[in-house]
C-alpha cells in the first residue's frame, strides 16, 4: 500500500503526542512527510515533535483540542499560512470514559459520559474534518483516516461469539459506530474527488486507552492507519479496515 508519491507531503495527526498518534507520526515521518503533531497540550506536542525531530522526522507541534472550535479555526489558519494545503488527516484523538471494556452499560451509563465521549470521538472529529476540508481538497491525492474500532461494528456486536459480543461499553461503542457512519457518508459525497476516506481498526493495542491486557504493541497498532494514509490512487474509499482486511460494519 505504500505510495512513494506521498514523500514531502503534510500530515496532521490529532492526539499525536503519545500512543498510536505518536507512533503513526513516527512511521509516516520515516517516509519523508512533514508531520503536524496536534495535541490539546502544546508543550506535550512540542516534546513529541522534538523527540521525533531527533529521530530524523520533520515534525511541527500544533495546539489542537478537537472539542474547541476556536482552536480548530486557528489550526486551519496555521496550516493554510504555512503549507497552503493538507495531504493527510488522521483523526486519532479519542477518549474512553465508560470505565471498563467488559461491561454492558446501556441502561446505566450517564448522559454526561455519552456527551463527553461524543464531543471528542465524533463531534470534534466531524467539525475538524469539515473545517480542514478546503485545505484537503487542495491536495492532488489527499487521504482522511478516521481511527475507529472493532467496537463500532454493529454487525459484530449483534453476532454471538464475535470478539465484541460480551464487550459493550455503550458510550464508546456508539461514538465509533457514528464515526463509521461519517466515513461512509463523507466518502460518498467526495467520491468524484481524489480524496480517499476510510475507517481504521488498529487492533487491541497496548496504549493508555487499550490497557495492559492488550495483545498488540504500539508499532503494530499503527500499521493500519499508516497504510490507509498512504493508499495509492487506485486504493479503496469508504471502507473499514484492519491490516488490509475489511472489518464488517
Amino acid at each position: 500500500m505504500v505510495n512513494s508519491e506521498l514523500k514531502n507531503k503534510v500530515a496532521l495527526i490529532t492526539g499525536a503526542n503519545q500512543g498510536l498518534g505518536l507512533e503513526m507520526s513516527r512511521q509516516l515521518g520515516q517516509h519523508g512527510l512533514t508531520i503536524l503533531i496536534a495535541a490539546r497540550n502544546l508543550e506535550a506536542a512540542k516534546t513529541a515533535a522534538t523527540n521525533l525531530h531527533n529521530e530524523g522526522v520533520s515534525a511541527v507541534a500544533i495546539a489542537l483540542d478537537v472539542t474547541d472550535s476556536t482552536q480548530i479555526k486557528s489550526a486551519f489558519q496555521e496550516i493554510s499560512d504555512s503549507f497552503g494545503k493538507l495531504d493527510i488527516l488522521i483523526n486519532n484523538a479519542g477518549v474512553f470514559l465508560d470505565g471498563d471494556w467488559l461491561i454492558s452499560n446501556a441502561t446505566s451509563v450517564s448522559i454526561n459520559i455519552i456527551r463527553q465521549t461524543f464531543n471528542t470521538n465524533f463531534f470534534g472529529l466531524v467539525e475538524l474534518t469539515q473545517v480542514l476540508l478546503p485545505l484537503i481538497l487542495k491536495s492532488p491525492s489527499s487521504r482522511i483516516v478516521n481511527m475507529s474500532s472493532i467496537e463500532g461494528s454493529l454487525t459484530l456486536h449483534a453476532t454471538p461469539n464475535s470478539p465484541t459480543y460480551d464487550s459493550k461499553p455503550f458510550a464508546y461503542d456508539a461514538s465509533k459506530a457514528a464515526v463509521n457512519a461519517f466515513t461512509i457518508h463523507l466518502a460518498h459525497e467526495l467520491r468524484n474527488t481524489p480524496v480517499k476516506i476510510n475507517s481504521a481498526h488498529p487492533g487491541w493495542v497496548k496504549t493508555e486507552l487499550g490497557g495492559e491486557g492488550a495483545v498488540m504493541d504500539i508499532a503494530g497498532g499503527a500499521k493500519t492507519g499508516v497504510e490507509l494514509a498512504m493508499l495509492p490512487n487506485d486504493g479503496p474509499s469508504g471502507g473499514f479496515f484492519h491490516l488490509g482486511e475489511p472489518v464488517p460494519w
